[in-house]
C-alpha cells in the first residue's frame, strides 16, 4: 500500500490567546519581512548563487567574473547590480577597473547554513 504524505491537522476549536499574542510580538514588522523574502528571492538564481562562491574565494572585476562563469559582461553586472541592491556586495574601483566582494561577512553565513541544511540526511 502507498503511503501519502499527511499533513496533521488541529481539530480543537479552542484558540490559545496567551500563546497567539506571545507569537504575534515576536513577528517582525511586515516591512521587514517584505525585506527578507526578497533577500531570499536573490539566493533563488544559480548564476547568482555561483557568483558568490566566487568572491568567498577571492574579489573579482567585472571581466574575470564574465570569463569565469561563460557570460558576457553585461549579464554579470545585471546580476551583479542586483546583489548590490540587496547588500549582499560591494565594490571599490581601482583606477577603470571595478572590483567587487561580499558586503559582509554575513552573506557567506547565509550561504553556508543553507549548504548545510540542504546536505543533512
Amino acid at each position: 500500500m502507498e503511503q501519502k504524505n499527511i499533513i496533521e491537522s488541529c481539530n480543537c476549536t479552542i484558540i490559545h490567546e496567551d500563546l497567539v499574542t506571545k507569537v504575534r510580538e515576536c513577528i517582525p514588522k511586515e516591512e521587514t519581512l517584505y525585506d527578507l523574502a526578497e533577500l531570499f528571492k536573490v539566493f533563488g538564481d544559480t548564476t547568482r548563487i555561483k557568483m558568490l562562491c566566487a568572491l568567498f574565494q577571492s574579489e573579482m572585476c567585472v571581466c574575470d567574473m564574465a570569463a569565469l562563469l561563460g557570460m558576457t559582461q553585461s549579464a554579470i553586472s545585471h546580476q551583479l547590480r542586483v546583489l548590490k541592491q540587496t547588500r549582499l556586495v560591494k565594490f571599490r574601483k581601482e583606477g577603470k577597473v571595478v572590483y567587487y566582494s561580499l558586503d559582509d561577512e554575513h552573506v557567506k553565513q547565509i550561504f553556508d547554513q543553507g549548504l548545510i541544511h540542504i546536505n543533512e540526511k
